[in-house]
């Protein structure tokens, strides 16, 4: 998404009380005191009280890669992180934030477009490091048993940070540049390269496992289900590899460059082009199943997601600032809607709202997936707007990160009274 960026410069509950009738029980200070009932008040069957139950609190979900999973899905099924929200903490990362960070336990891990890596508390937002690794980036770092996978544009690398400090394990120098998302497999790490070819290399050491030169230059982050890895190239071919060889399983033909990285779900392999369309490949043999035509570039990466009211279904946005929900099985349209502006990034399926970005009013914009309806608008945005651990939205503004908590009250364009600044 360089090429975008040099030309437009992204608990709580209340504790419900046990009510007692008859004697009320209370903790003081030298034990239980014993309150007489009213006159005229029925008797306890039980002068014991019941200990309020405490609720713990939702079980928290990785987000580790670009795109969350490995087929870069998008989707995180959730039915509690959802507007209206309230702002918990923010942070300044100083430089454009093009990719959304990663979230792994209670850290969060970004890379800003100067190469500042940094890893952030989730509860508070405080750096626990901050660290220069490049001098130009325009990707997200991926993790994996304690180490942040990244590549980078200056110098043109894949690299291996100790995610609890920062320090580097390795780089491995590449051809060309990169802004390919780094996919980890087991002990290989995959990414493209602007010099026509992906590599594999050892994630402990960095040393070059395999190469397969493709069509043209990968900006691309590849994908992965069942053994092969997926990616298009600037050629305008989507190319499968074995994952363990790198060997070329198929080659389809887009007819224009295709920079966004591919989804892959239902059996097929989805993604966009810089000619407008947006296409589905079978994933086992490359045929095309269905395209479909935008009037704008579509940069965007595409999320492939099933909710419970939906059926199988993409969305992904256009650069003519529109945002589409189609059937993934047909390519029939269920939605659009204007974003007001170019949408470049990459959106994400939280719960049953579909977040987007977009370049002219940098606003985040939250789609409701079963019909569309705007349910968020925040005056902050650009790129890739929105990953989530499942108890909290954690949302990238042109250089902010927001943390967002699930709140009640009266809102205005998705956030409560005392976060109305961020409303669009």
């Amino acid at each position: 998404m360089a090429d975008a960026f040099k030309n437009l410069w992204t608990d709580h509950r209340a504790a419900t009380f046990a009510g007692m009738v008859g004697f009320v029980a209370i903790v003081g200070l030298g034990g239980w005191l014993l309150l007489r009932t009213p006159s005229g008040a029925s008797e306890p069957t039980d002068s014991t009280a019941a200990a309020p139950a405490k609720r713990s609190a939702p079980p928290s979900t990785d987000w580790p890669t670009y795109g969350l999973d490995q087929a870069r899905s998008r989707y995180l099924p959730t039915d509690r992180v959802k507007p209206p929200y309230k702002l918990a903490w923010s942070y300044d990362a100083r430089h454009l934030m093009e990719y959304s960070p990663i979230v792994v336990g209670d850290s969060l891990y970004g890379i800003d477009n100067n190469g500042e890596a940094f890893a952030l508390n989730t509860k508070n937002g405080k750096p626990r490091w901050r660290r220069d690794v490049a001098t130009l980036n325009a990707s997200a770092p991926t993790y994996s048993d304690g180490r942040l996978y990244i590549s980078n544009l200056e110098p043109g690398q894949v690299q291996a940070l100790n995610a609890s400090n920062g320090k580097v394990v390795w780089r491995h120098p590449l051809p060309g540049r990169t802004e390919s998302s780094p996919l980890v497999l087991g002990n290989e790490v995959i990414a493209g390269c602007e010099c026509g070819s992906v590599y594999a290399l050892n994630a402990d050491t960095g040393k070059e496992l395999w190469s397969t030169a493709v069509g043209g230059a990968v900006k691309a982050s590849p994908a992965y289900d069942h053994g092969t890895v997926f990616v298009g190239d600037y050629s305008g071919e989507m190319t499968a590899l074995s994952a363990s060889s790198g060997q070329v399983e198929w080659q389809a033909q887009a007819g224009n460059s295709i920079y966004g990285t591919a989804a892959v779900a239902f059996g097929r392999v989805y993604a966009g082009d810089l000619g407008g369309g947006f296409h589905a490949w079978d994933e086992d043999n490359g045929s095309e199943d269905w395209s479909t035509s935008t009037s704008g570039y579509v940069y965007s990466g595409a999320t492939a997601a099933k909710t419970p009211d939906t059926p199988p279904s993409v969305y992904f946005g256009s650069y003519d600032g529109t945002v589409y929900a189609l059937n993934a099985r047909t390519g029939s349209q269920r939605w659009s809607r204007s974003a007001s502006g170019p949408v470049s990034g990459a959106g994400s399926m939280i719960g049953d709202v579909f977040y987007a970005g977009d370049l002219k009013t940098t606003q985040t914009w939250g789609f409701r997936a079963t019909d569309g309806r705007t349910v968020l608008e925040s005056r902050d945005g650009a790129y890739n707007p929105v990953i989530s651990d499942g108890r909290r939205l954690y949302m990238t503004g042109y250089r902010v990160i927001y943390s967002l908590h699930p709140a009640r009250g009266r809102s205005i364009h998705g956030f409560v009274a005392k976060s109305r600044n961020l409303a669009g």
